[in-house]
């Protein structure tokens, strides 16, 4: 008899971007592992893009249940007159535009009336459902994952109310989160967080979260041990796709182009090197999967390489895993803040998975720096260096030109999502026992 998994979670199929990923792919294979799951989620989330295929990825059978959340998204697009705008996901704004006064001033509003984020409506009528739920459909444990941190707000009441353990999953930290200064949070509010915060990672079963730099900073908050589980990558979603590749030298980056993941310097240098190398010049492309935001946009025109340049927005999952595996090389830059060390990005685990080579800039030394060593994936530059982000590209030039012979990555098949949600059951059973 399987034990029972109420996972809470914001994000959920039809929903797409890099929150869906992580508990959706656990879902497919927790069955394998002795746990069936069951999906609280929203019925209207503030999703960064939808993707209808992912639905064809929820198990058969599976239970979920959908509740209406208010926020105030729609209320500042009304303000600002940001239509369109996607609120709370890194930040970003689209294109050329920047943010104007009102913007800056609905972020001030969400991130000192907003606690601990604008899904917090969605708190109280979650924990009155999900507690009358239990009476009569009870789990043996419950999963909350964040952000947004509100769905540890829930489970921690339900699971005291229920009596039942709670594993909290920080797939990205709290206070410690590349955007929360830009929130403008008053001395007040960020005491207020960091209350919240050390009532989860103390009151929990279990704490987990997705690299060993993240474990460490949540351990000096709260003094208790954190459990590791990696994101990783779903051999099943590449193990069909036939693709061509490019014989250009394409350089592709999927996922948000936040204003701290942008790398001034390597426009730079690209566009020194398009302007003094016509061999380059000749073959290079970027290519931009997801939002840029402004601060990007801007960098890359400024160094002459839109017309290197194509940005798709965002595409469905599959979409973009194809556009990885015909890439010639793929970008990854680590965001450049104060967290950065522990920063090791879920689609890192996707392109090694791809078996295309990676262009990777950010700190040394940092989780994303030991993985790319690691797995002989790439190529790493540290993003204050511009020896070494010049060095990455002349190397990677090098590498197309001998067309790739000798590339291979090697290890990273324990980061298949299959092993990973072993390895996350093997936690779950270990707290339920106690």
């Amino acid at each position: 008899m399987p034990k029972r998994l109420l996972i809470i979670t914001y994000y959920w199929p039809p929903a797409g971007g890099s929150g869906v990923q992580r508990w959706l792919k656990f879902a497919k294979y927790l069955r394998e592992f002795g746990w069936e799951p069951v999906i609280y989620t929203a019925e209207n989330p503030e999703a960064p893009a939808y993707d209808s295929k992912l639905v064809n990825e929820v198990p058969s059978g599976i239970e979920v249940m959908r509740r209406k959340v208010w926020e105030p998204y729609n209320l500042f697009r009304l303000v600002t007159g940001a239509k369109g705008q996607k609120f709370g996901a890194g930040l970003a704004s689209v294109g050329k535009q920047k943010k104007g006064f009102l913007s800056k001033a609905a972020i001030w509003i969400r991130g000192n009336f907003f606690i601990p984020d604008a899904r917090m409506f969605w708190i109280r009528p979650s924990v009155k459902f999900l507690s009358k739920y239990l009476l009569n459909n009870p789990v043996d444990a419950i999963v909350s994952t964040g952000p947004p941190h509100s769905t540890h707000l829930i489970a921690r009441r339900v699971s005291k109310k229920a009596a039942t353990p709670w594993l909290a999953d920080f797939r990205d930290p709290w206070t410690n989160i590349d955007f929360f200064d830009e929130l403008m949070p008053s001395r007040l509010v960020t005491a207020i967080h960091k209350r919240l915060e050390k009532k989860v990672l103390t009151q929990a079963s279990k704490v987990v979260t997705v690299t060993n730099g993240w474990a460490n900073d949540f351990s000096k908050l709260a003094n208790v041990h954190i459990d590791v589980v990696q994101n990783g990558f779903d051999p099943e979603d590449f193990e069909s796709v036939k693709v061509t590749l490019d014989p250009d030298f394409t350089l592709t980056h999927i996922g948000t182009l936040s204003p701290n993941r942008n790398c001034n310097m390597l426009w730079q240098v690209l566009g020194k090197w398009v302007k003094s190398n016509p061999l380059f010049a000749k073959h290079f492309r970027l290519k931009f999967v997801g939002s840029v935001d402004s601060t990007a946009y801007n960098a890359i025109e400024a160094n002459g390489l839109l017309p290197f340049s194509e940005f798709f927005g965002y595409l469905p999952h599959a979409e973009a895993i194809k556009m990885q595996m015909q890439s010639a090389v793929l970008l990854l830059l680590v965001n450049n803040s104060p967290n950065a060390l522990g920063i090791q990005t879920g689609k890192v685990f996707e392109y090694m998975a791809a078996k295309r080579p990676i262009l990777a800039i950010g700190p040394a030394c940092g989780n994303t720096h030991d993985l790319i060593e690691e797995t002989k994936s790439g190529v790493f530059a540290d993003f204050s260096s511009p020896k070494e982000v010049e060095k990455g590209i002349e190397v990677i030039w090098e590498m197309y030109q001998n067309k790739f012979v000798g590339f291979e990555p090697e290890g990273f098949a324990k980061y298949s999502r299959k092993t990973l949600t072993q390895r996350f059951a093997r936690i779950l059973d270990a707290m339920v026992s106690k």
